[in-house]
């Protein structure tokens, strides 16, 4: 059945229809390749990395999910396969949690552990996102920070839990930040509110200089289709943000839009933002 097209194999002896719509969406693949790893670990192997993240409900943007990854508290040398990453490092008890009778790191340390192996930029969206959401707190990524002294990655995991922010509303503003940072623009407000005559406010921007009165937005189609209420249509929303924008810009010395496109080279973008 696998040789004619009947179906597709996520590990060896498990198999899911290749027709089955998951298939095509990499997180969801990634659970069902999660799904069909777990029953084979060792007893004290836990699901961790990106691999918890996504379970947990949070975005892996750009983080490679082609293994499953999975953590094991000893001192041996790891292991990493086609399908699976073991890593290996001390686990505490207040580090382990067990979701639907999945055993995972707790979303504090499968942030880090991401923040400490992959991308600058990912690990900062992945950051953002779970502080946004209240799934983790400073402090306890602090605490998770100061057990791991002296680990690889540790400092670049530092720098990322710095740079976090919970206002960041998108991996497209949490990516802006950082490309920020690299290229000198000095450090905007984030959510600013920008206020006209009278003390009505104008409008919220996503990046904000009040002392320059410049404002940056980082203009993704999600923003469209998060402002949609019942029975708008998308150009209804369209004509607002515009109305919105024109506003802003009356009392404003600069208006800086950049798209998602426009982050993999963000140098042009700089050059219009206070230094």
């Amino acid at each position: 059945m696998r040789r004619r097209g009947e179906l597709a194999c996520l590990a060896r002896g498990v198999y899911v229809d290749p027709a089955d719509p998951r298939l095509r969406r990499p997180e969801e693949r990634h659970r069902l390749q999660v799904a069909a790893a777990v029953p084979r670990l060792a007893a004290d192997a836990v699901v961790s990395h990106q691999s918890a993240a996504l379970l947990h409900g949070l975005p892996v943007w750009n983080l490679p999910l082609a293994r499953v990854h999975v953590t094991r508290s000893r001192r041996t040398s790891g292991l990493r396969t086609t399908r699976l990453h073991v890593h290996t490092a001390p686990l505490q008890a207040d580090e382990i949690v067990v979701v639907e009778g999945v055993a995972m790191t707790a979303v504090a340390r499968a942030v880090v552990d991401v923040a400490r192996t992959a991308g600058f930029p990912e690990a900062v969206a992945l950051l953002d996102t779970a502080l946004r959401r209240h799934l983790v707190s400073p402090a306890a990524l602090a605490s998770t920070l100061e057990r791991m002294t002296g680990w690889p990655g540790v400092p670049r995991a530092r720098r990322a839990v710095d740079i976090a922010d919970p206002r960041a509303m998108s991996v497209g503003e949490s990516r802006s930040r950082v490309a920020m940072a690299r290229l000198g623009v000095a450090t905007p407000v984030l959510q600013w509110a920008v206020v006209g005559p009278g003390g009505r406010v104008l409008g919220t921007a996503d990046f904000g200089w009040p002392e320059h009165g410049v404002v940056g937005e980082f203009d993704g189609f999600a923003r469209y289709g998060r402002q949609l209420r019942g029975g708008q249509v998308p150009a209804e929303v369209v004509f607002a943000e515009k109305r919105r924008e024109d506003a802003m810009r009356s009392v404003l010395r600069g208006f800086v839009r950049w798209t998602w496109a426009e982050l993999d080279d963000f140098t042009d973008v700089a050059t219009r933002l206070p230094r």
